[in-house]
């Protein structure tokens, strides 16, 4: 079992939901990012989603395509990102960790090498959104063999007829897309994203995690109540680009957290 898989079954146990929030690394520098990094745990939040910044992220909208771009110009790379997770993971042995982002990086470093790395720098998971399930022996495979879950999304148009291709060998959790389009852009709505996540359970034992358009502890209690779990990013990004000092982001993480937690 992955820290992933023993993080669900926990809150299982204890009829809770999960909450699970994105940061982008190295924004707005390495040593902020990784101040509210370690911050999280403490603030509710049960499994952490760090970005990978990457030039072209495309199915990001403009409030975590600027954190990418703020991260890059600040010097940020993958190897500073998977450092972060090691100096994370010297006060932090149990908090799972996914890696989210694009395949460019993965595959300029080279995939073993990347698995290796991850694996020892104590990542969990990984979210590649520009590697469908037809690439699968790219790094999904990989991956798992190495001790990895590899996190898929599902998003409103994927179908009865794709889902089945998209579950096939995704783990930890299925991350499901409660909008159309870009992240950060239009609000979830639990009456849309009960029905979807339903469908979703009734095909695979995984856990059903909701993300995009959540920004409210309302919202996020409402979502959870009809899924697993609610993620946050682009409302949590938002506040590091307006500046606002680390605790205060974490006072709002945890309003964020308490609200999934309610559900």
């Amino acid at each position: 079992m992955t820290r992933i898989d023993q993080k669900f079954a926990s809150l299982k146990a204890e009829g809770k939901k999960a909450f699970v929030a994105y940061i982008m690394a190295g924004d707005p520098d390495l040593a902020t990012s990784l101040a509210l990094m370690k911050g999280l745990p403490a603030a509710g939040v049960d499994v952490i989603e760090l970005g990978m910044p990457f030039t072209d992220p495309m199915a990001d909208g403009p409030t975590i395509q600027l954190a990418g771009q703020r991260a890059l110009e600040g010097g940020q790379t993958l190897q500073k990102t998977l450092d972060m997770v090691a100096e994370f993971r010297k006060g932090d042995s149990t908090t799972p960790i996914v890696m989210m982002g694009y395949y460019n990086p993965i595959f300029s470093r080279g995939v073993d090498t990347f698995l290796k790395d991850a694996k020892a720098a104590g990542v969990d998971g990984l979210i590649v959104v520009d590697l469908p399930p037809e690439e699968d022996d790219e790094l999904c495979i990989p991956a798992q063999k190495a001790g990895l879950n590899f996190i898929r999304l599902a998003t409103p148009t994927t179908d009865d007829k794709r889902l089945p291709k998209v579950l096939q060998n995704t783990s930890g959790f299925v991350y499901y897309v409660s909008i159309t389009g870009i992240t950060g852009a239009a609000a979830a709505q639990a009456g849309d994203v009960g029905p979807e996540v339903a469908r979703i359970k009734a095909a695979t034992d995984l856990p059903v995690i909701v993300g995009f358009g959540i920004r409210t502890p309302e919202t996020a209690r409402a979502i959870a109540s009809v899924a697993d779990g609610a993620v946050v990013g682009s409302a949590i990004v938002k506040m590091v680009e307006e500046k606002r000092p680390v605790p205060e982001v974490l006072a709002f993480v945890k309003g964020l957290a308490d609200g999934a937690h309610s559900a």
